[in-house]
């Protein structure tokens, strides 16, 4: 017969102990779907669009990073270009 000691005991009845209350914490029955089971706090409405939460953002704002990623495509293009041409990879497009 093998002893198994008291502290070996003591730790395992803690991890029960510490991950029982985080699995029988929420029970599932207000989900809408298997897995979505996020809910609003209360007062905060259904629809975020119109209501005192909607961040309103700038639609200037919102195209900078568009705007951004049209100059980088551009500017690879003279990249590939210019190496097609000359085999020399420039990453300055200025010096092209």
């Amino acid at each position: 017969m093998t002893k198994i000691s008291i502290p070996a005991i003591v730790a395992a009845l803690s991890v029960v102990a510490i991950s029982a209350p985080a699995a029988i914490a929420y029970d599932g029955t207000k989900c809408k779907a298997a897995g979505n089971c996020w809910e609003a706090k209360p007062g905060y409405p259904d629809k975020v669009a119109g209501s005192k939460y909607d961040p309103k953002h700038d639609p200037k704002e919102l195209a900078k990073q568009g705007d951004s990623m049209a100059a980088a495509e551009a500017r690879n293009k003279k990249r590939a270009e210019h190496f097609k041409k000359t085999g020399k990879w420039v990453y300055d497009v200025s010096k092209i």
